[in-house]
């Protein structure tokens, strides 16, 4: 097997892991705590927070940022500029800290398509896919297609990713 591959505009604090053969893209933050599985791929600019755990095989595109409270298992796929929350009522002046944040858990196989956004809180189904611009707001089933703002089931997908008619 490989080891990571890192390219040298990254930064990886200090206890980070990060798993044989996953690629480290350009102008990436991975912060201390973070679990990254093997044979993953971060895109440019990606930054995983403390305590992050990512699961094996994840592709993780261009500009995401997988905050503290979120965990992917295995063969989850962000697509460009999706976005993941950890608090439900953020404050600048009146932070919680990380003992109130929310937890999400994309479970395997699961696609978040670009620019969606994950309220966090909330559960992605094994096999689910998130249709691109889709804002969830609720736990989505497994193998569901959902899409719109807020998003709705509008069908359900194979583990290929093909769209049951």
């Amino acid at each position: 097997m490989e080891e990571a591959y890192i390219h040298p505009s990254s930064y990886v604090d200090e206890k980070a892991e990060i798993g044989e053969g996953t690629k480290v893209w350009h102008f990436c933050h991975i912060q201390s705590g973070a679990r990254i599985g093997r044979d993953c791929s971060l895109g440019q600019n990606v930054n995983v927070s403390n305590n992050v755990v990512v699961g094996d095989r994840c592709k993780i595109q261009n500009n995401v940022s997988l905050y503290e409270g979120v965990e992917l298992e295995e063969g989850v796929f962000c697509g460009p500029s999706c976005v993941f929350t950890n608090d439900l009522t953020p404050r600048a002046e009146y932070p919680k800290g990380r003992e109130n944040y929310k937890k999400t858990l994309v479970k395997k196989g699961a696609s978040i398509g670009a620019n969606a956004t994950v309220v966090c809180g909330h559960t992605i189904g094994r096999y689910a896919m998130v249709a691109a611009g889709a804002v969830v707001t609720k736990d989505v089933p497994d193998y569901a297609l959902v899409a719109g703002v807020p998003a709705k089931v509008v069908g359900h997908v194979d583990e290929r990713g093909n769209i049951d008619d």
